[in-house]
């Protein structure tokens, strides 16, 4: 009797596997190649602290960038609350935060431009200055043309907002480019503990 019930039940269906999304493929596959990158120009830099055999030295011409570090890092929120708007529908939220995001990266990258200014001259510390110098502008210099590229996606996305061009399908496309600027974010703790914690 209890074999005749157990028959009757259905054998459990099987989900069926679907491949991830390209986009999510894609961007991930980006942001490891990245990782291995800067980790290179991360290590070089360790592994130089301190090897400069002529003067300036970290010490004395290097000021941690406070404010900048807060904004570029504010900027993770809010692009968030930007994709979670889309996805609810809210165009017009989506857009105040994605250009507060962009103001926020414009803020980092024009605070970037004015620590070089002093620096070269100012400081008359240049990338050919000594072994330091090599590092300094190397590693900080990647990161900001990363930000910088990341800004410019995020322009665009803004000129297609102010045209009309998207809204909630399309949040998708917005939280793959969000994690690429998540990732440029997460690469700048690195990069300041790296240069302005331990380097110096």
């Amino acid at each position: 009797m209890a074999s005749a019930a157990l028959s009757t039940i259905a054998p459990p269906v099987a989900e069926k596997w679907e491949l991830p999304a390209r986009g999510r493929v894609g961007i991930a596959a980006l942001i490891l190649t990245e990782t291995a990158f800067f980790s290179i120009f991360v290590i070089a830099y360790i592994f130089y602290i301190g090897k400069s055999l002529t003067p300036p030295y970290p010490r004395d011409v290097l000021t941690p960038p406070v404010v900048n570090t807060i904004c570029l890092l504010s900027s993770s929120l809010t692009v968030m609350f930007a994709v979670r708007a889309l996805r609810k529908g809210n165009t017009f939220v989506f857009a105040v935060y994605w250009l507060t995001t962009i103001a926020l990266g414009l803020e980092f990258l024009i605070g970037t431009a004015v620590e070089w200014h002093r620096l070269i001259y100012h400081d008359h510390f240049t990338i050919s200055t000594n072994l330091f110098g090599t590092t300094f502008y190397s590693l900080v210099g990647l990161h900001a043309l990363h930000v910088t590229a990341g800004l410019l996606m995020l322009i665009i996305v803004m000129l297609l907002t102010v045209g009309g061009h998207v809204n909630s399908r399309y949040a998708e496309h917005t939280e793959i480019l969000s994690w690429y600027w998540h990732f440029v974010d997460a690469v700048w703790v690195v990069v300041f503990t790296t240069v302005y914690v331990i380097g110096r």
